[in-house]
């Protein structure tokens, strides 16, 4: 029988997984860059994942999910992952974190 998940304490571990991806043109993670709209957890460990990207002409559009999917599918407590690329909203500034504006000299 498999262990209750704990879904604060996965969101945590995910949400640190996607700092510690940076998108390949900006020096930011996808995540401070604002790129990420939504995580959702199931019981059973399968966790969907919302993003965006800078823009749609990104040269990274086809590859990118599967590195994230790859990177978090590696914490234990997950079953499976899938990443789907939305435009809706389209990404802005305004969707970044405060370190990630200062990061890049934004603020």
């Amino acid at each position: 029988m498999n262990a209750q998940i704990d879904n604060n304490a996965l969101h945590t571990d995910i949400i640190e997984v996607l700092r510690s991806i940076y998108d390949p043109e900006i020096p930011v993670n996808i995540h401070d860059l604002g790129l990420i709209y939504g995580v959702e957890i199931e019981a059973n460990g399968v966790v969907e994942i919302e993003m965006t990207l800078t823009a749609p002409g990104c040269p990274v559009a086809e590859t990118f999910p599967g590195v994230i999917e790859t990177a978090v599918e590696q914490i234990p407590q997950v079953s499976s992952v899938h990443v789907e690329v939305v435009w809706e909203p389209p990404w802005t500034q305004d969707r970044m974190t405060e370190d990630a504006k200062l990061q890049l000299g934004l603020l």
